[in-house]
């Protein structure tokens, strides 16, 4: 059990039967009246944000999440299979935990698999990925207004902003969190 009192950035907890996350935290003693916590904590299966007021005194249970690197092998329609890096083992998750990191999930690729007590709830893929650009037009010359650009389709089917000089068969490096485009690999 741990109490609003001991609450840091990160730190995981149950209530209501949902895990929560700690984004900030701040202890309040106003000159008049008992102390509070005020608390910015976020539900980690779907990512909502809540600001609440705690009594420091308030009991939680601490919650102990799963974070594994796993292997990203294939998908079978709605399932993605990934690959324990430690023990070998196959683990089919579904798509609706990855949400819009799908589109730039690539074979062989090592992701860290967020779970509690053996529910997966998240897929967090590395901060940029390297991705070939299978389809693109041309950079037309001269069409150099500010900040041109056009768009490219990566090897993984996702749809990124790239600027004119870049061409078809040109490996990137694309920013998973923003979706954008960051440089030439």
């Amino acid at each position: 059990m741990i109490s609003a009192g001991d609450f840091r950035n990160g730190l995981c907890f149950e209530m209501d039967n949902q895990v929560y996350q700690v984004v900030e935290f701040q202890h309040v003693k106003p000159g008049k009246g008992a102390a509070f916590v005020r608390t910015k904590y976020k539900n980690v299966k779907t990512g909502s944000v809540v600001e609440r007021s705690f009594n420091p005194n308030e009991k939680f249970e601490e919650a102990h999440l799963d974070r594994r690197d796993m292997q990203y092998l294939y998908n079978d329609g709605e399932l993605y299979y990934f690959m324990d890096q430690e023990t070998y083992d196959q683990m089919p998750i579904h798509a609706t935990p990855i949400g819009d990191a799908i589109k730039f999930l690539k074979e062989e690729m090592i992701c860290k698999v967020l779970s509690y007590k053996g529910e997966v709830f998240s897929v967090e893929l590395p901060i940029t990925v390297e991705l070939v650009i299978t389809e693109c037009e041309p950079g037309v010359r001269g069409d150099t207004t500010n900040n041109a650009n056009k768009y490219a389709t990566l090897e993984t089917g996702a749809v990124v902003k790239v600027p004119l000089f870049v061409n078809q068969g040109e490996t990137i490096r694309v920013d998973t969190r923003t979706g954008e485009y960051l440089e030439r690999a």
